[in-house]
């Protein structure tokens, strides 16, 4: 039996790995919601063998490994999630109105707030963001459950080649070999760093302040000068998404009306990138009401990428369903 020492020392010990185990799970499996309860799991098993545990890697270690074989087991009986340009080619028709599927697990994103970032070491906090950018969790969906692993446990959290092995029940051999794999499918679909390398904070804030008045003031000639040529948009749970800045902004005048001073964006951030929650105004009430919130990637000085996320989302940003009328 756990005596109550033992469990104050097992909490006092482990909390502190919390954030970085949700991060790891939120990697594996595309879901903060799926993420939070793999580390409930992970801390369920790790207190009942903490008797066990003999100190022959580091609890940080031994927390890892835990979470990551819980994972592997969730992902035998889950289908991967992903964004609706990993489903078929872009729509060709911004008037055209778009179709949702609800039955599509979809790819969530995560609030930077959760983290667990080290603020005191500005180059981890960059390494972390970057390994939970949008785009690198969309492509870790494509990879096979032990392959995504591979690839979080060598790159992301350094371990050596022959740790993953023993935790997987492989050689070394077959670990490289995954590793290569991913990292190839990795990188033929998602951007690189220097692809999406953020303009510095300066000229960030002037950037996305640029982006905020255009939306607010619905001024579309000012947003397709903010967005890059090929940019994407896509808006899960719908299926239709867009590559090109005229057709997004074709799809935002059709599909999407609003005048100037009905939108409201609230910044947040999500997957280590800039964010907003959006709000729609209601004419008669001037109440604003929840529209989504959309992820920004950036590209130097403009916007490649804008992903919108249903409302149901805005509650773990801390954002509210509704602005109070002005």
């Amino acid at each position: 039996m756990t005596t109550y020492a033992q469990e104050t020392d097992f909490t006092a010990l482990t909390d502190r790995y919390r954030p970085e185990l949700l991060a790891l799970c939120y990697r594996m499996l595309g879901s903060l919601h799926d993420a939070e309860d793999l580390v409930q799991e992970t801390y369920l098993r790790a207190w009942r063998a903490f008797d066990g545990f003999e100190g022959r890697s580091s609890l940080r270690t031994w927390l890892h490994r835990i979470a990551t074989n819980a994972c592997l087991t969730a992902l035998e009986s889950r289908a991967r999630r992903p964004l609706p340009s990993a489903l078929g080619a872009p729509s060709d028709d911004p008037e055209r109105p778009v179709v949702e599927a609800w039955e599509v697990p979809w790819l969530q994103p995560i609030p930077d707030a959760v983290l667990g970032t080290t603020p005191e070491d500005p180059a981890a906090v960059v390494t972390f963001r970057d390994s939970t950018r949008l785009a690198l969790i969309a492509a870790l969906q494509h990879l096979p459950p032990r392959q995504r692993a591979v690839l979080i446990l060598r790159e992301v959290l350094a371990w050596r080649a022959a740790e993953v092995a023993d935790l997987l029940g492989t050689s070394v051999a077959a670990v490289n070999s995954a590793l290569q794999r991913a990292r190839a499918h990795v990188q033929a679909v998602a951007p690189t760093h220097d692809d999406v390398a953020e303009p510095s904070d300066r000229a960030q804030r002037a950037l996305l302040e640029r982006y905020t008045t255009a939306f607010e003031n619905n001024d579309m000639d000012a947003l397709l000068k903010l967005l890059t040529e090929d940019a994407v948009w896509e808006m899960p749970p719908h299926l239709d998404w867009f590559r090109g800045s005229r057709d997004i902004v074709a799809l935002i005048e059709a599909q999407c009306p609003a005048g100037p001073g009905d939108v409201r964006l609230i910044p947040t951030r999500a997957n280590g990138q800039p964010a907003f929650g959006v709000y729609l105004r209601d004419p008669v009430t001037h109440v604003a009401h929840a529209f989504g919130l959309f992820v920004i990637t950036l590209s130097g000085n403009r916007v490649s990428a804008i992903t919108r996320f249903d409302n149901s989302v805005l509650p773990r940003f801390g954002l509210p369903r509704s602005l109070s009328g002005e």
